[in-house]
């Protein structure tokens, strides 16, 4: 049963990461255009983009829970020290719905007009996720002892 759940958190992180990834960039081509007719048109691929990807950042973390949960033994020894990595890992996430809903933010600036950011802006936040993701999949898959 425990690797069913890990195979459905690996797959809808994998589904939450491309709508992260595509998010930002959408703002981008936002940011950079001056057609209205573009503009509005983008306005609906956010939306619909967002709207799509957030169930499945709730699916990744409804079975990213019960895998740590499963994996610690049943949170017997998830303060353990050689659960750091996870201790990290967590916290990224964390970061990562932190940057989900300010996506969501973001959305509802550019839908009423009034977003500040600027392309270049735009393209640094669209690397966030990448760079994440990185570090999660080291973390997750090398199990580092930080003791």
């Amino acid at each position: 049963m425990y690797l069913y759940l890990k195979a459905f958190h690996i797959i809808f992180m994998v589904t939450w990461f491309a709508g992260l990834f595509y998010q930002f960039r959408l703002f981008v081509y936002h940011v950079e255009s001056n057609e209205p007719v573009v503009r509005e048109q983008l306005k609906i691929m956010e939306r619909r983009l967002y709207k799509f990807v957030t169930p499945l950042m709730m699916l990744n973390l409804f079975f990213g829970l019960i895998t740590a949960y499963m994996y610690t033994g049943y949170l017997q020894d998830f303060a353990s020290k050689t659960n750091t990595w996870l201790h990290i890992k967590i916290f990224l996430v964390f970061l990562l719905v932190i940057y989900h809903v300010y996506c969501g933010v973001v959305l509802k600036q550019l839908k009423e007009d009034r977003c500040k950011l600027t392309p270049k802006q735009c393209r640094i936040f669209n690397e966030i996720p990448a760079i994440l993701l990185f570090i999660i999949v080291l973390l997750a898959t090398l199990k580092p002892s930080f003791s």
